[in-house]
């Protein structure tokens, strides 16, 4: 399966030069958690979670509208093209311990977003071995083994 088959796309952005205040506003107004960072409307130059709007706020001890973007976003890009495989979507994701990558078309500019999310819809949605993405007859096992986080699972007792 490729990544397009699955991405997220036409994703909300945001300008490198924007404060943190609109950020969290697109965050709120397409509800999502994260937003692919954008130099001059068109080269991908980075990503904001909320998280990073949170710790900015928190540790530079200034109000939102006075913190740009581009003080707090993560520069590291880690990226697939919309003909991968997703398999080495889900590798990249392990190798970088990343739950979203940016998904880039064949000019390099951003198609969307792909995230565990949309892997853990795709194995719900479908019939795991018949969906030809995962290779295993225990799925969970080796969606736990990219995410590296164990699975728990509590039962509540009422009384």
């Amino acid at each position: 399966m490729k990544v397009n088959e699955i991405m997220t796309s036409g994703v909300s952005v945001c300008d490198l030069n924007a404060g943190l205040a609109d950020a969290a506003k697109a965050m709120w107004d397409n509800d999502c958690g994260i937003l692919p960072v954008m130099k001059d409307g068109n080269e991908l130059v980075g990503l904001i979670t909320d998280r990073d709007i949170c710790m900015g706020i928190a540790m530079k001890g200034r109000g939102a509208s006075t913190i740009s973007v581009e003080e707090v976003m993560t520069g590291e890009v880690y990226s697939v093209r919309e003909d991968d495989d997703l398999h080495r979507a889900l590798e990249m994701m392990r190798e970088y311990k990343v739950r979203r990558l940016p998904v880039l078309d064949a000019e390099g500019k951003l198609a969307g977003l792909v995230s565990m999310n949309d892997v853990t819809l795709l194995a719900v949605e479908k019939p795991i071995r018949r969906c030809g993405v995962f290779r295993s007859k225990r799925p969970w096992k080796l969606i736990r083994q990219f995410v590296r986080i164990p699975l728990q699972l509590k039962l509540m007792k009422r009384r």
